[in-house]
């Protein structure tokens, strides 16, 4: 789960880390309030998106007065960065600037551990420091049972350049940072820029933070952080059946049981449409699990016949634990709950446990939307030609 910047802040400076006033607005008269109240002589006028690239696109803007910071408010939100709407900006205060530096402690899958990154150029693409100049980017495994704490901390700032007497007030931040990313159960803690103010004063001037969504029932609190209305709504209908459903751009919709078999299906599909016309892609992954009963099945074909988008449908499963029956029944009980709404073709492929009963079934249903086919490509195949024909 990513956070907003703003949320990212709050958590900040609940546990401790120097960051500046700031406000969230969701209109111009509340982005007029906002500055009012701060009563800074610069502000900053934030779009609150989940991606990079604000500056550039003109989400981040300063204003000296308040009716500066409403028009930048006007201006900002409702734009589209990245395909990100802007429905908040972040109003806060501004900052004497002496030095900008980067942080960021991370999860390291190739190493089992933690990463912490530091450099003395922040406010820059990372990604571009780390290609063009990777000496400028210092670099420390964290051991996750010790976490970042001072030792380390210090000995971060000195790979990064830092002199002892700088590394000093720069490891307290960083040793904060890293119990936010601790007691969060993040997996990605990054401030870009850390700055240095004209005081001597080290604030995290902005924020990214990640949570573990594994780790949701650890933390109730953070039901408070769903954007309901920046996610897809097919989406946000799938998690409240709880099924592991993601939107994707295509045409042919995909179910599957197990991440392995649906990730394969969604590269078949690709491939068998990719010489057609239209070149139908995958329009969703859908999981459905190992064990599932058939009212997932029925739940999840629910949810990818209501996409407007699919033109046909591809279920792939491999009964194991989930029996073909199982499947096949809840096939047939789906397009009995949707009834004159199902109009979409399915083209059905099943094997492993109970296949020969669940294609019976299905064949003694015989729904005028459902196809079966024995092979995988030959039904990736056959769904592909059904999209192409429907566009």
């Amino acid at each position: 789960m990513d956070l907003f910047e703003y949320q990212a802040r709050d958590l900040f400076q609940a546990s401790g880390v120097p960051v500046l006033p700031g406000l969230v607005a969701s209109t111009p008269e509340e982005a007029f309030a906002a500055a009012t109240k701060l009563g800074a002589e610069l502000v900053v006028v934030k779009a609150q998106v989940k991606t990079g690239g604000r500056g550039k696109a003109g989400g981040v803007r300063l204003a000296r007065t308040p009716e500066e910071a409403a028009a930048h408010a006007s201006a900002i939100l409702g734009m589209d960065i990245k395909g990100h709407l802007v429905r908040r900006v972040l109003i806060a205060a501004g900052a004497d600037i002496a030095e900008e530096y980067y942080f960021s402690l991370l999860l390291d899958r190739t190493t089992g551990g933690y990463l912490a990154m530091c450099s003395k150029q922040g406010g820059v693409e990372i990604e571009k420091l780390a290609v063009e100049q990777p000496e400028a980017l210092a670099k420390l495994t964290i051991d996750p049972l010790v976490g970042l704490d001072h030792p380390a901390a210090r000995e971060l700032a000195k790979r990064a350049g830092f002199t002892a007497e700088e590394a000093g007030p720069i490891a307290d931040v960083l040793v904060k940072l890293g119990e936010v990313y601790r007691d969060q159960d993040a997996t990605l803690v990054e401030v870009n820029p850390l700055v240095k103010t004209t005081d001597g004063k080290i604030i995290a001037l902005d924020g990214k933070v990640t949570l573990d969504g594994n780790a949701a029932f650890r933390h109730p609190e953070w039901a408070q952080y769903a954007d309901d209305a920046a996610e897809d709504p097919l989406e946000l209908r799938a998690r409240e059946k709880g099924l592991n459903y993601v939107k994707l751009d295509g045409s042919v919709g995909v179910i599957g049981n197990g991440a392995g078999l649906v990730m394969s299906t969604l590269d078949v599909v690709a491939g068998a449409g990719a010489d057609l016309p239209s070149q139908p892609r995958p329009a969703n992954f859908l999981d459905i699990g190992g064990g599932a009963s058939a009212q997932v099945m029925a739940n999840g074909l629910e949810i990818i016949l209501s996409d407007t988008d699919v033109r046909s449908v591809f279920v792939n499963v491999f009964g194991g634990i989930t029996a073909c029956s199982e499947v096949a029944k809840g096939i047939i009980d789906a397009l009995a709950i949707l009834g004159d709404r199902a109009t979409k073709p399915i083209v059905v492929r099943l094997d492993g446990n109970a296949v020969e009963i669940g294609r019976h079934m299905l064949t003694e249903a015989a729904h005028p939307l459902v196809e079966l086919v024995d092979t995988m490509d030959a039904a990736a195949r056959r769904a592909a030609e059904l999209a192409a024909a429907a566009e």
